[in-house]
Formats: structure tokens, C-alpha cells, sequence
């Protein structure tokens, strides 16, 4: 053995040394591999041990079971929020839009020959009387036309008052026999002609006056001023127009165009709210008359709604409507709860069969589908007139997804 080992150059202590160091390599994988085994073995140790919860009802607690299953199924059902509308008066709106304008629009022209304007007295927007002069035309030559009758009628009466003072004074000479009866009859004749003399010249100086005066433009009634057409230096005459525009009153009115079917439900008589176009003021007002006609154009009628002045309220512009046509006793609920089928049918579901708790809260129900007529839609919700009494429990929300005799969790609307 010495003469093995001396013939490859290692003696004995160098075998010994060399197999000890390869025994302190092998010790830490064989250390971590008996780790590695002992990890694995509690893991299955503890996968393979009972759950507390199972093993509480494996030793005695169905209760516990049974309650988590009921919690699980509730979970299942889908939670509605449900109302009962009862009933409610549904005032019936009928909108519309249209064209301010004066209610009663004069048209002012020249009712006389016409002539030279001098003045103007007003301007758009004046408030003037019944009578009141609104422009001026010249008349120098229309005055000294009335100063010559005038002139004429003071002749004519002079006349007339020697025709009367001679048959005064032969009827003084009849008795004595100076006169004859012949005389007192041309006197008289003479002196009746004088005075109807008298009567042709005052007519046609009165017949003068008055076409004078017609040469002032005047207004027709009290009224507002809208237009004014006419401006002083101007020649004017019966072929010239309209001169002016006035408002009778200066009341003012819109004309609202409305449906064929909307028309029907208005009447003479009901109040009306209007807003003119770029502005937020409401004006209260009320519909005089009613359209007796449609145009067949647009299938549409006018609806007139009188208003009292105001600056806001301008001829030529635009407004809307809200007329308040009526009203009516229904139930209302919120579009949401209103439901279509594929044939086009209204429908609601509504709870009936409700389980409760001790406390008297509902905790179960069963939708049940009910067929149902839809009327006008308000700013209020959708009008049923017919289908409820308003006294069922009408689901809300989340009718959309709910088949007939669904068990559901009810929730009260208003509460959480």
C-alpha cells in the first residue's frame, strides 16, 4: 500500500485529509434537502386539516348553515325601489310658440286733400289720446279760403237783416192802406230767401273748417305709437299709405301657432304664460280667441293670447307659450317606471305578495306585471289615466329587467 501510494506522489494522511473534505461538502445540501421535505409535509398537513366554519356545522349548528344560504339567496334576488303614487290633479299644458303684435293695429293715413307737412308731434313708442294731433300739413291757402266764407256769411246775415227789417215796416203801413198785400208777400219772400242765404253760407264756411281740420293727422283712439312714416317738408296725400301705426290701448298679443290636436283643448277664456325670446320675464296673459280655422298647409290654427303693456313685449318678435288648458285626476309616476312590450303596450310592475319581518319591513315581494294607459307627459312625470287606482306598489327602477312573478328585495322610495 506505501508503494502504491508513493509511486502516484500521495502518502496516506493526504487520502485521509482529502475524504474528510469531501464529507464537510455533502453536509449542507443534505441539510437543506431535509428542509425542503419538511415544509412540504406541514403544508399538507395543514391543507388537509377540517375549516372552522365547517367543522361548527359539522358538529351541531344548522342554523348557521341554513342562515348563510338564505343570505346567499337574497343576494340572488335583485332589490327594486317601489312608491305608491296615489292620485293626483294633472294640470293639462299645451305649448306653442309665435309672433308678438298689437292686439288692435290702426293704421293712420291722411283723411283729408293732404298738402305740405309742417310739423311732426311724435315718435315711436309716445303715448298719445284720441284726437290728439300727430303731424301737421300746411293750410294757408285752405285758411284763406275760410276767411272769405266767413266774410260771405257776415254778408248774407247783413241781408238777411234788412230783408227782415223792410217786411217789418210794410206790414206797419198794411193797416193804413200805404201797402198792399201783393208787397208783404214779396217782402217775405225776400226776406226767406235772405236767411236761407244765410244758412248756404255757414254750411259751406263749416264744410271749409272741417276740411281744414282734416288736414291735421290725428289719431284715431288713445294708443301707443309703433311706426312713424313721415317726416316734415314732406308732400303727403290720399294715395301716400300710412303715415303711423298705434296700438289701440297699447295692448299687445301673441299669436301661437299650436297642433290641430292642441287647438281642441283650448278655449277662450284660460291663462296663459309667455316668454319672449332672449329673455327670462314671464308674462301672464290670457287667450281671447281662438283660431276658428287650420291651415291646411301645417295642419296648424292660431291661438291668440292677449297681454297688457310692456317695453319687453315688442311687435315682430318671437315668443313661446305655456297654456294651461285644463285639468285632470290620475296617477303620475316617472318615466322609468312606465314600460313598453314588443307590441307597443304600456305596462308597470307593481309588488304584491310581500313577506315581512318582526319589524313589519317588507323583506320579499313578487313583481307582477300590469298592463296600463299612458296619458300626457309633464315636467310632474307620465299621467296614468287609467290601469292603477294609485293605491297599488308601483315599481320604479329597475323594472327593465324584470320578468312577471320575480321575487325581489323592495326598497321604499325615499329610504335606504
Amino acid at each position: 500500500m506505501n508503494y502504491e501510494a508513493g509511486m502516484f506522489g500521495r502518502n496516506g494522511d493526504q487520502l485521509a485529509l482529502e475524504g474528510d473534505y469531501g464529507r464537510k461538502r455533502r453536509w449542507p445540501w443534505i441539510v437543506g434537502i431535509l428542509l425542503v421535505v419538511a415544509i412540504l409535509a406541514v403544508a399538507f398537513v395543514m391543507m388537509r386539516a377540517p375549516q372552522p366554519a365547517a367543522k361548527g356545522a359539522a358538529k351541531g349548528a344548522p342554523g348557521a348553515a341554513a342562515a348563510g344560504q338564505k343570505k346567499g339567496g337574497n343576494d340572488q334576488m335583485p332589490t327594486v325601489t317601489y312608491a305608491t303614487p296615489g292620485i293626483t290633479n294633472v294640470e293639462i299644458v299645451v305649448t306653442g310658440t309665435g309672433t308678438l303684435a298689437a292686439k288692435r293695429e290702426m293704421p293712420v293715413g291722411v283723411a283729408g286733400e293732404g298738402g305740405q307737412v309742417t310739423r311732426v308731434l311724435v315718435e315711436p313708442g309716445s303715448w298719445v289720446q284720441a284726437g290728439q294731433v300727430l303731424a301737421t300739413v300746411d293750410r294757408s291757402v285752405q285758411s284763406n279760403t275760410a276767411e272769405s266764407q266767413a266774410a260771405q256769411v257776415r254778408v248774407a246775415r247783413a241781408d238777411a237783416t234788412l230783408a227782415e227789417a223792410d217786411l217789418k215796416r210794410a206790414q206797419s203801413l198794411v193797416g193804413r192802406g200805404f201797402v198792399s198785400k201783393a208787397d208783404i208777400d214779396r217782402k217775405t219772400a225776400t226776406r226767406d230767401a235772405a236767411v236761407a242765404r244765410v244758412r248756404v253760407a255757414e254750411s259751406q264756411l263749416n264744410e271749409t273748417r272741417a276740411r281744414n281740420r282734416r288736414l291735421d293727422i290725428r289719431a284715431p283712439a288713445a294708443g301707443l305709437v309703433l311706426t312713424r312714416a313721415v317726416e316734415p317738408g314732406q308732400i303727403i296725400s290720399a294715395g301716400s299709405g300710412v303715415l303711423f301705426r298705434i296700438a289701440a290701448g297699447g295692448q299687445m298679443e301673441l299669436r301661437a301657432q299650436l297642433s290641430e290636436a292642441d287647438l281642441q283643448r283650448v278655449h277662450s277664456g284660460v291663462g296663459a304664460q309667455v316668454t319672449p325670446v332672449g329673455g327670462a320675464q314671464v308674462f301672464n296673459g290670457t287667450v281671447w280667441q281662438v283660431s276658428p280655422v287650420i291651415d291646411p298647409q301645417n295642419r296648424q290654427g292660431i291661438a291668440r293670447i292677449q297681454l297688457s303693456y310692456n317695453p319687453a313685449l315688442r311687435p315682430g318678435g318671437f315668443a313661446s307659450a305655456r297654456i294651461v288648458a285644463g285639468g285632470q285626476q290620475a296617477v303620475i309616476l316617472p318615466q322609468s317606471a312606465v314600460q313598453t312590450d314588443e307590441e307597443g303596450k304600456n305596462f308597470v310592475y307593481i309588488l304584491i305578495d310581500c313577506q315581512k319581518n318582526k319589524k313589519g319591513e317588507l323583506t320579499q315581494c313578487s313583481a307582477q306585471r300590469k298592463p296600463v294607459t299612458t296619458g300626457d307627459v309633464s315636467e310632474q312625470g307620465v299621467a296614468i289615466p287609467a290601469g292603477l287606482d294609485g293605491s297599488e306598489m308601483v315599481v320604479l327602477t329597475a323594472g327593465a329587467f324584470l320578468t312577471p312573478n320575480q321575487k325581489v328585495i323592495p326598497v321604499k322610495q325615499g329610504t335606504k
